[in-house]
């Protein structure tokens, strides 16, 4: 269980976020819903480790927040471009879970089956369409085993006709058991994917 208590964040003497609260229960999926410039990529950042936090506290499963514990699909993919499908989703497992080639290997080739992407391992990024490589991004997060796995606006970089896909798929993987917490500005997407919601507003300058 994901627990975020008075979470703060300041830029430059300006709140970004202020006492942000919530509960994610294991295997359910929380929306956060709001407009560009409500904070929503950076609470999502703050969550994954990515940036830190002025206040508050982030606890998993009752304890101080543990880094490798939240994997993360960016809004841009964030793939490496000269890496193969198979590459971008073993190099992390082998390099920080110190976990074979085989292992990776056959790992990433049964999350590539999940993700209705086998056959694709060979090819690289520049190969596939945006739906194509978010599969691949989501692939990749979940090759490090992540308790919780964060989406920012999955839907925004793909044709708007994918939405219905991108919603199949997060509400599969919630059928494994996987927590998951998604960012978007999407109100109707989060209405059909989420147990629960959270609405954030921009705050005004201090």
């Amino acid at each position: 269980m994901l627990e975020v208590k008075n979470l703060t964040k300041k830029f430059n003497g300006h709140p970004v976020l202020q006492n942000i609260n919530f509960t994610l229960k294991d295997g359910k999926i929380l929306a956060i819903v709001g407009p560009s410039g409500a904070g929503k990529t950076t609470l999502l950042r703050i969550i994954s480790g990515l940036e830190t936090k002025d206040s508050g506290e982030i606890l998993l499963d009752g304890q101080e927040y543990n880094l490798g514990k939240v994997g993360i699909v960016f809004q841009d993919f964030n793939l490496f471009p000269n890496l193969s499908v198979l590459d971008n989703i073993t190099l992390a497992p082998e390099l920080v879970l110190k976990e074979s080639k085989q292992v990776a290997e056959k790992n990433a080739m049964e999350l590539l089956t999940k993700l209705q992407m086998g056959g694709h391992e060979k090819q690289y990024p520049y190969q596939l369409s945006g739906g194509q490589k978010q599969r691949v991004a989501i692939a990749r997060a979940l090759a490090m085993k992540p308790k919780i796995l964060c989406y920012d606006e999955p839907t925004s970089a793909l044709d708007p006709n994918l939405r219905h896909e991108v919603e199949k798929m997060i509400l599969d993987l919630k059928k494994s058991g996987l927590t998951q917490l998604v960012i978007t500005h999407d109100f109707t997407f989060a209405k059909n994917i989420s147990d629960q919601m959270l609405k954030i507003q921009p705050l005004g300058e201090a």
